[in-house]
């Protein structure tokens, strides 16, 4: 079939695990050109869809001017092509993390931005230079911040917990009741190909995450029944923990403090923003989604 009557889409960034998923579902629908950080951006297509980055690092063992060389000036240089050439839309991968390290109650398009690492200062700083511009009449921008993302082929935390749970140790933290939100990656291709496809939703910046967020008790309990082991959610004393943890930060212990808050805190995205003006459901549900990614890791 020839792609002539196809939009023609720009993407950076297409080794990461967000573009390789894209790829596939769009392959056959889209023309796709893949720009490299390493030769010059002239854009001659209709839609660019910037996912080049550098991801959060969890060991800070990164330099930090690597994040704001490709998260922030790489995006310049990106959207500065965009602004210069016919391409009508652009779509810029950011991340909640530009808002916020951790969230009380739900994080929204209003909370006010006060990121704490490198990754997230370096997407916020790319977010306001791109409406620091004036925007041509004709040309479209989107941001999305998603959460953490999962799918097929997502080599990250989450999977690393899969693997955990699937040779049956156990969940040690069952005492904290946490509750964070996830983002499939089926639902953020679907709200990108709606951005790229219609005409009714208006620039700006939305957050992306499932409907309905999930408690990590339950995530456990789902990859251990996945992977057809017994869940085994230990039920001990935070005050042990946290001693645990103390004990951590001197002696280098897989559990430190800092680690202890990441597992436990809650981080919840509203995405009700995004919702309204799509107007149609998003395609999976969390708990729909999770298996799916779940099934893959098998």
């Amino acid at each position: 079939m020839s792609f002539v009557q196809f939009k023609k889409i720009g993407i950076t960034g297409a080794s990461g695990f967000v573009a390789s998923n894209l790829i596939q579902e769009f392959e056959h629908k889209y023309k796709i050109r893949k720009y490299h950080r390493s030769s010059n951006i002239l854009i001659d297509e209709e839609v660019v869809i910037h996912l080049a980055a550098i991801s959060d690092d969890v060991k800070n063992a990164r330099n930090p001017e690597e994040y704001f060389n490709v998260n922030t000036e790489y995006t310049k240089k990106v959207f500065r092509s965009f602004l210069n050439s016919n391409a009508s839309i652009f779509i810029m991968l950011s991340s909640v993390k530009a808002i916020a390290d951790s969230i009380d109650g739900f994080l929204s398009e209003e909370t006010r931005p006060n990121p704490m690492s490198y990754y997230g200062k370096s997407k916020l700083l790319a977010e306001r230079f791109i409406f620091s511009n004036k925007i041509p009449e004709k040309k479209k921008i989107f941001v999305l911040r998603p959460c953490m993302i999962h799918g097929p082929r997502n080599l990250g935390n989450i999977k690393h917990l899969y693997n955990v749970i699937a040779m049956g140790y156990p969940w040690p933290l069952g005492k904290y009741t946490n509750v964070r939100s996830y983002c499939s990656i089926d639902n953020l291709l679907f709200v990108i190909d709606e951005l790229i496809s219609r005409e009714d939703i208006p620039s700006g910046v939305y957050n992306v995450a499932d409907n309905q967020p999930v408690s990590t008790n339950e995530l456990v309990t789902l990859m251990a029944m996945l992977a057809n082991v017994k869940p085994r959610i230990w039920n001990i004393p935070k005050s042990i923990i946290n001693t645990v943890a103390i004990a951590g930060d001197y002696f280098n212990l897989p559990l430190n403090s800092d680690r202890l808050k990441k597992l436990s805190e809650s981080y919840l995205v509203s995405n009700e923003k995004l919702v309204s003006v799509l107007k149609k459901p998003l395609p999976l549900s969390s708990h729909e989604g999770l298996i799916k990614t779940f099934n893959s890791f098998k």
